[in-house]
């Protein structure tokens, strides 16, 4: 009986030993994880376009703010593709830890979903908004030989001639399309939509008088206008552009509600920690207030516009809402 009991003290000894040791070697696999100080390995920033469009400066930007206050790269990476809803789905769906980030814009986190059902993500619902960076201006342009020379001559023209104009835009359900039959809801008017593959075919068509005009990002169109190549005939925002004060607004030229706000802004992956979140909205703010990254912004012809989480989440919403109502209204479905 003494000998049994002393097997059992053994076994049991061995054991425990055995315990200890699995139990230190677990916690040496779980202690660093759950003390990691995000981040400690390079950041992915998503961009749904090609390289070279209007998403680059803003991109480019929070790059540049967050990389050196974070002490890790942000690296960029283009995914184009179906008018951004490839790169969007792309970011939406990867796990949500704080390592990938999204470049999106009005096409991308509102116009894009809101006319189609197999875009494949939920703008509201698969993202966390982190802060918009700025607001753009679309403007309404056409090839400075053209015989309008106001908004006013343009749309007596297109009334007295439906289908006569034709527009240039980058595809079906893009922003500039349905910024396009925004206008022709309000206007009353009959234009012809021409799809390009990007906004610098479209651009370039106008430029080569093979359309007559274009509902364009100023990043594109703004200094083709400023030195005489474009005619801007209305910005399609609330607000007249700092660069170009003398173009009206779409409401001043006579048609309120045919706005179409631009903006660029960063989401993540919903999921993604808060705490991530707010330390990502507070850096990207310190660096848009700074004096010289505004004076750049407004030089390309873009507002900076730093706000909170949460208003960069009402702001996507209304966004979003708008354009499924003015798709349903023309009756544009991508799908």
């Amino acid at each position: 009986m003494t000998r049994e009991c002393e097997r059992s003290r053994i076994v049991i000894a061995r054991l425990m030993i055995v315990w200890m040791i699995c139990g230190l070697n677990l916690a040496a696999f779980t202690v660093p994880a759950a003390s990691e100080d995000w981040p400690v390995r390079p950041i992915r920033l998503i961009i749904a376009a090609a390289a070279g469009g209007p998403n680059d400066l803003p991109a480019r930007l929070a790059s540049q703010i967050l990389a050196p206050k974070l002490g890790q790269p942000v690296v960029i990476e283009y995914q184009p593709g179906a008018g951004g809803a490839i790169g969007a789905r792309a970011a939406a769906h990867t796990k949500p830890d704080g390592y990938t980030l999204f470049t999106g814009n009005t096409s991308t986190l509102a116009a894009i979903p809101a006319v189609s059902r197999s875009a494949g993500y939920d703008p509201v619902k698969d993202f966390v908004p982190i802060g918009k960076i700025a607001e753009g201006f679309l403007v309404l342009a056409v090839n400075p030989s053209s015989q309008w020379k106001t908004l006013k001559e343009f749309v007596s023209y297109a009334k007295a001639n439906p289908g006569k104009i034709n527009y240039s835009h980058s595809g079906r359900g893009s922003l500039p399309n349905l910024a396009g039959e925004a206008f022709m809801l309000r206007s009353g008017t009959k234009l012809t939509g021409v799809p390009y593959r990007s906004g610098g075919e479209s651009v370039a068509a106008v430029l080569g008088q093979v359309v007559d005009a274009t509902f364009e990002n100023n990043v594109l169109v703004g200094r083709l206008a400023s030195s005489g190549k474009l005619r801007a005939l209305a910005v399609m925002n609330r607000t007249r552009m700092p660069i170009a004060p003398d173009v009206p607004t779409i409401a001043e030229a006579g048609y309120p509600g045919a706005e179409a706000n631009t903006f660029f802004g960063l989401v993540a992956p919903a999921g993604t920690p808060a705490s991530i979140i707010t330390r990502l909205n507070t850096l990207l703010n310190e660096g848009l207030r700074d004096p010289a990254i505004q004076a750049s912004m407004t030089k390309a012809g873009l507002a900076v516009d730093p706000g909170s989480p949460a208003d960069f989440a009402t702001f996507i919403a209304a966004q979003h809402q708008h354009w499924v109502e003015v798709g349903k209204a023309a009756g544009i479905s991508i799908d």
